[in-house]
């Protein structure tokens, strides 16, 4: 049985991963972490999370159940997660990391754990997600130069960060097989006269609206004729369930940055 902390917990995703362990026959929950302000510190996770009492009460330091947990799953804030890696690597626990919207000293701080333990980094964990990107590194492979690529991505109001980071994902994968450098390419967003669309363009749009779990589209438009590349989620579940697959295959593993990709070798 893998043991995994979930930093947090009370957040709406915290509360389906906690979900998703229990029903993972393979992993438990052996901690669970909020901000020091929460006013649920103390509370049953399992009963927070609506699935009855499991006797893991909500904490609000990392370092004061470091002992307790093999792999800690974060989907909070970038600050957060970028913090917690520098503990989790310091105290030789595994990590997976599902959060977006890192600034560069972040990112490199989250990377720089990974020279001491194993730690999967994902924009996005759901298995289909993953597939398509899969898929659309085929497609750019197979239709070139021949093509316009539009990526748009819509999410619920409450999320902070765009372009998700799963388009961004999505994009990397399409400039990549394409040669293209994105941060060159990638236009977000169009107003006013802009000219004639430049080929090598991948754009972007954003959706912010509603409770919408995540949408993501790239279209690839030829003359004649477009091909539709789409996933659609309508459960946090479809996420908390790769994530902690992930967390399950990491103990053992040796120190480095993994994605989901490699969990599912693909």
């Amino acid at each position: 049985m893998t043991r995994i902390a979930v930093n947090g917990a009370a957040g709406r995703m915290g509360k389906t991963l906690i979900e998703a362990i229990a029903a993972n026959p393979d992993t438990v929950l052996a901690a669970a972490v909020e901000r020091p302000d929460s006013t649920l510190l103390g509370a049953d996770a399992g009963e927070l999370a609506g699935i009855g009492r499991n006797g893991v009460h909500i904490v609000a330091s990392l370092e004061d159940v470091i002992d307790a947990f093999d792999v800690l799953i974060d989907f909070s804030s970038p600050a957060a997660s970028a913090d917690n890696a520098r503990i989790c690597a310091a105290a030789g626990r595994a990590m997976v990391v599902g959060t977006t919207g890192f600034d560069a000293a972040q990112l490199e701080q989250v990377r720089a754990a990974t020279r001491a333990v194993p730690l999967c980094m994902s924009s996005n964990f759901s298995t289909g997600v993953n597939l398509c990107l899969r898929l659309l590194d085929i497609a750019a492979r197979v239709l070139g130069d021949t093509v316009d690529i539009e990526i748009s991505e819509a999410h619920h109001r409450h999320k902070v960060d765009a372009p998700s980071g799963t388009a961004l994902s999505m994009g990397q994968v399409v400039a990549d097989a394409l040669g293209r450098d994105l941060k060159k390419v990638a236009v977000y967003g169009r107003e006013g006269q802009t000219g004639a669309r430049a080929r090598d363009t991948i754009g972007f749009a954003t959706v912010r609206a509603g409770d919408i779990v995540g949408d993501h589209t790239v279209l690839f438009a030829a003359d004649g004729e477009r091909i539709e590349l789409t996933h659609k989620a309508s459960s946090r579940m479809a996420f908390a369930r790769g994530a902690v697959r992930a967390a399950a295959w990491l103990p053992g593993r040796a120190p480095a940055m993994y994605s989901m990709q490699d969990v599912l070798g693909l």
